[in-house]
């Protein structure tokens, strides 16, 4: 087996965590109000335990105009650095509203590229087909 380059912390000290990502099977649309700020039929879904699952949309599906980046960051031992932005058409309330993890660990490279909301900030919904 190859020896993984940028591999997650987090799962060499618990690699029984579990976080799975997979696709989802219909369309996931983000608004702040009545604007839409992402729509996607490519949109993943990951889930780790005790989170709520989180939508993960292709960055090519999210209208970046409607967003602002901030200089907001945290760190994930198993996903990496999230960068965010903030929704410009939900004001204060869409600070920091979505995050992405632009160079993932290796072991979560599925989400390279899309970015998720706060569910608490903006509307999702997800209709499956």
């Amino acid at each position: 087996m190859d020896k993984i380059a940028n591999p997650a912390p987090g799962f060499q000290r618990n690699p029984d965590k579990i976080i799975t990502i997979e696709p989802y099977s219909g369309t996931v649309t983000i608004r702040a109000g009545s604007t839409v700020i992402a729509s996607s039929a490519k949109a993943k879904v990951l889930t780790e335990a005790p989170y709520p699952a989180a939508f993960y949309i292709p960055f090519a599906d999210i209208d970046f105009d409607k967003l602002s980046r901030t200089d907001h960051a945290t760190h994930c031992p198993y996903k990496g650095d999230a960068s965010y932005w903030s929704v410009l058409p939900a004001g204060e309330a869409g600070k920091d509203a979505m995050w992405a993890y632009r160079q993932p660990f290796d072991e979560m490279t599925d989400i390279r590229d899309h970015g998720a909301f706060y569910a608490s900030k903006v509307s999702i919904e997800a209709k499956p087909d």
